[in-house]
């Protein structure tokens, strides 16, 4: 055998390697259902009659979401919100390829210009509070 082809067979090996290990994530996107979702307390309020902003609801909602579960994909382009976490860890995935962690005691307005879903990576439950203005009868 020459070196050359040994240079070769690696090089096809590494190959092969890499895109057996890809396989598994090529064609796989963001979650399209929730997956361990219980929402508990709700509260809202008709912002038309209490401050004139017609066609808009104010909800407080109390989310828990077991360990390894997901809320899938969604857009807030029409209800922004703002969420506070009581109890774990949240990992959050935004387009482009963005993620960050948020953690028991944070805070964080949610845009009307993101698009993301999230999961819980940890081994306990995730609590936590969203307010969000959705269009009424949402």
């Amino acid at each position: 055998m020459s070196r050359e082809w040994l240079y070769r067979a690696a090089g096809s090996l590494i190959v092969l390697v890499f895109l057996v290990g890809l396989e598994p994530a090529i064609g796989q996107g963001p979650p399209t259902e929730n997956k361990g979702l219980t929402v508990g307390s709700t509260a809202t309020i008709d912002l038309g009659p209490e401050i004139g902003v017609q066609g808009r609801t104010l909800r407080l909602r109390l989310l828990t979401l077991a360990p390894g579960g997901v809320l899938a994909l969604h857009s807030h382009r029409d209800r922004p919100a703002v969420a506070y976490i009581i109890q774990g860890t949240l990992t959050e995935h935004r387009e482009g390829g963005w993620v960050k962690e948020h953690y028991a005691g944070e805070s964080w307005p949610v845009g009307t210009d993101v698009t993301h879903w999230e999961e819980n990576t940890g081994s306990e439950p995730l609590v936590a509070v969203a307010a969000d203005v959705p269009k009424s009868g949402m």
